[in-house]
């Protein structure tokens, strides 16, 4: 039973979860409809991942903090449209909080996702 989840497998998170929205995209675009439904928030997201899956497949890193800050860098860099934008966010706040750690345990994931909604919500205030 896996206990923590370290740099190669944080790697293939990404790309598993990056792939998976992608293969999903038009459903995503289908659920926007607020405040207008343009249709393209799946593929904004999908294209903002997909940026970070590449990052993580060309930079193999063996610490869990080189691949936090390969996301980072790369979700805020790849960015498309609004919904991409907020995805960064959430990334962005999510790599801060694991970035300090070597494996990333159970309650680092519960406090991740915790700074990940904080960061998203105060760049969008902004």
């Amino acid at each position: 039973m896996t206990k923590f989840i370290d740099a190669a497998m944080l790697s293939n998170m990404i790309i598993s979860g990056a792939h998976n929205l992608s293969n999903n995209r038009e459903f995503v675009d289908s659920l926007n409809v607020f405040p207008v439904p343009d249709g393209d928030t799946g593929t904004n997201m999908s294209l903002t991942f997909i940026n970070a899956a590449r990052n993580v497949e060309v930079e193999a890193s063996s610490e869990v903090s080189e691949v936090a800050a390969l996301v980072d860098k790369a979700t805020l860099r790849g960015a498309r449209g609004n919904s991409g934008v907020i995805l960064s966010q959430l990334f962005r706040g999510f790599t801060k909080e694991i970035k300090e750690v070597k494996e990333i345990t159970a309650d680092v994931v519960a406090k991740s996702f915790e700074r990940a909604v904080e960061t998203a919500y105060k760049a969008v205030m902004k």
